[in-house]
């Protein structure tokens, strides 16, 4: 059988991804981040995070923790209550405006593969990896810097979110290449020698806009190459429904890949 280079695929996955998003920027744009964190922070502040659940065991009182891609710190924020310290690096602006300012905190305003931290026992993340091209140097990072467990959470499925329904329904749109998933980092560690522990987890995801403009704003960078304003708005108001004063979209149940490992440094 021909030998498959997992790495080498996951950064093409990555790249003709990239190349069909609008000039609006993807994943890996911290500006595209900070356009979407009021929705994203509303969206997942109630979320149930089984990410916890998995990690708990191998944390105390007396653990440090660095979160890798925080977001708006839903990780970040009950770690913080469980550990001795948190490390949280996130580039964006927008999402870092959402974290709190705790006395175990240390917030670093860096993408990770920049990022200057000390190293802590735990290293997590959290549905960063899909616009990291060079995977296999940031996991090597996260491996360094952790002294007792590695762990990284990715979809196994498509992107949970109203911009993929608008693609469908907007026929004259050719669907965006696929995103990277959890059974191809799997495969990519497999390839780098780590053979991690692995949990599957679903949740519901609910997407809450304050206005229609946030929603577009929010739609426009996922759906591509493509969007028409006017058509795409009135599609996007006919998809989403009114609740306390907020726009929802619900996307049903979304399912999730852990992994999580002893680095091998």
């Amino acid at each position: 059988m021909e030998t498959i280079d997992w790495a080498e695929r996951w950064r093409k996955l990555v790249l003709e991804r990239e190349a069909g998003a609008t000039s609006n920027g993807g994943h890996s744009d911290p500006l595209y981040w900070d356009r979407r964190a009021a929705s994203f922070a509303r969206s997942t502040s109630g979320r149930a995070e089984q990410l916890l659940d998995v990690v708990a065991p191998y944390v105390s009182a007396r653990s440090t923790v660095i979160d890798v891609g925080a977001g708006a710190g839903r990780h970040t924020v009950p770690l913080a209550e469980r550990v001795e310290w948190v490390t949280a690096v996130e580039p964006s602006e927008g999402m870092r405006a959402h974290i709190p300012a705790l006395p175990n905190l240390t917030v670093v305003a860096s993408d990770w593969e920049d990022a200057e931290v000390a190293r802590a026992d735990v290293v997590i993340c959290s549905h960063v990896l899909y616009g990291v091209p060079d995977v296999v140097p940031f996991v090597e990072k996260m491996e360094r810097a952790a002294r007792e467990r590695v762990f990284i959470m990715l979809r196994e499925g498509p992107v949970p979110h109203p911009a993929n329904i608008l693609r469908d329904r907007m026929s004259a749109t050719a669907p965006l290449p696929p995103i990277t998933r959890f059974s191809d980092l799997f495969l990519v560690l497999i390839q780098m020698g780590i053979a991690p522990d692995v949990r599957f987890v679903s949740y519901p995801v609910v997407n809450r806009y304050a206005s229609l403009d946030e929603a577009v704003a929010d739609v426009a960078p996922l759906f591509g190459a493509g969007w028409d304003d006017v058509e795409g708005r009135r599609r996007l108001q006919e998809m989403l429904v009114e609740d306390s004063g907020q726009l929802v979209y619900d996307s049903g149940l979304s399912l999730s890949g852990i992994a999580h490992w002893r680095p091998r440094t």
